[in-house]
């Protein structure tokens, strides 16, 4: 098994386009991390220098604490798994899953063994005789995650394997790959745009925007303390509500009601309040923070409703919650309860976090 570690890494094309910047994280034995984030900010280009499609402009990647920056691709011990699948055509599954075993001249009994055992764990015994063109989205997938899993490497590297399949077979193949890597002891790194897919699959996730490294941590962190304002954003499905707001001695208004800062908050003359739409909820005795307004959009997600409510006192103003399906309310000055310790509080110049 060989940690992975990215120090000081840096690419650059140009003076303009520069997609990775100063960025520097370790993967440890076992550790999934996801690279997620908008098209452009840096993933899959990350990815690229550590398989050795791309070197580094600055910067080091070690495997098992050796700089591998200088070997090639096929030096480096690693398995990849691609959005296209990138099976042979003319090859059978059992030998496509062997193909690269062959390659590096193992002996016949082991390449047979560990294509067995890759086969039965990922359920492809019934399909070994037959070509990748018989096979579905999900089967292909199956048979590329299997021949990388064959060559036990130092770490394992997959890029956006699942944006080819439908939505039911995205989630299941998602299932199971975590199943799958739960038993791997290398390192294992995946690029998504999809929020849902790091959230689900990792122990650890790092938030990418425009080459910077935003936000690196559990799924359970960034969901409940995002660094700053673009992680608020990103992470979370639907996604949370963030308002400008001007401070009012120890509280800000929300349209016609008060909302209270916490007395550890920085001075600041104005801040940006999150609340995710899960957390906005009816009011309950007790509660003491309470806006209101009128609710002018319902989208049924089953069992939640996504409503939106256009707040009383600003009409440019509007919060999303979620609503149990079967909860009695209003569309007229529907009233609803923010929770003091599910509010974020964020600066509204460098947009980090602050409580």
């Amino acid at each position: 098994m060989a940690k992975l570690e990215l120090q000081n890494l840096t690419k650059a094309y140009s003076q303009k386009i520069v997609p990775v910047k100063d960025l520097s994280l370790s993967v440890e034995d076992g550790e999934f991390l996801t690279l997620v984030g908008p098209s452009g900010c840096g993933k899959s280009t990350i990815l690229r220098m550590i398989a050795g499609l791309d070197q580094p402009t600055e910067g080091r990647v070690l495997i098992g604490g050796k700089d591998v920056n200088p070997l090639a691709p096929g030096d480096r011990n690693i398995a990849m798994v691609f959005q296209s699948y990138a099976l042979y055509p003319h090859m059978s599954v059992q030998q496509n899953i062997a193909s690269g075993l062959k390659l590096r001249n193992l002996a016949s009994g082991d390449i047979q063994k560990r294509v067995q055992d890759a086969s039965r764990v990922l359920g492809l015994d019934p399909l070994l005789d037959r070509k990748p063109a018989k096979l579905s989205g999900g089967q292909r997938q199956r048979v590329a995650l299997a021949r990388a899993l064959v060559r036990n490497p130092d770490v394992f590297l997959l890029d956006e394997p699942l944006s080819n399949l439908d939505a039911l077979l995205r989630e299941q193949v998602r299932a199971d790959l975590k199943q799958i890597f739960e038993d791997q002891q290398s390192p294992v790194v995946y690029v998504t745009h999809d929020q849902t897919e790091a959230m689900t699959l990792s122990t650890k996730v790092a938030v990418l925007s425009d080459g910077y490294l935003q936000h690196l941590g559990s799924p359970n962190e960034i969901y409940k303390t995002p660094a700053n304002r673009f992680v608020a954003s990103f992470i979370g499905s639907p996604q949370m509500n963030l308002i400008s707001l001007e401070r009012v001695n120890n509280a800000v208004l929300l349209g016609d009601s008060k909302v209270d800062l916490p007395a550890n908050l920085p001075a600041k003359s104005s801040v940006i309040m999150g609340i995710r739409p899960e957390h906005l909820r009816l009011p309950r005795e007790g509660d003491h923070q309470i806006v209101q307004g009128n609710v002018f959009l319902v989208e049924n997600l089953g069992m939640s409703d996504l409503i939106s409510l256009r707040v009383h006192g600003d009409e440019n103003l509007t919060l999303r919650a979620l609503l149990p399906s079967d909860a009695t309310w209003s569309r007229e000055n529907l009233k609803l309860a923010l929770p003091p310790e599910s509010i974020h509080w964020f600066d509204t110049q460098t947009e980090a976090r602050l409580n």
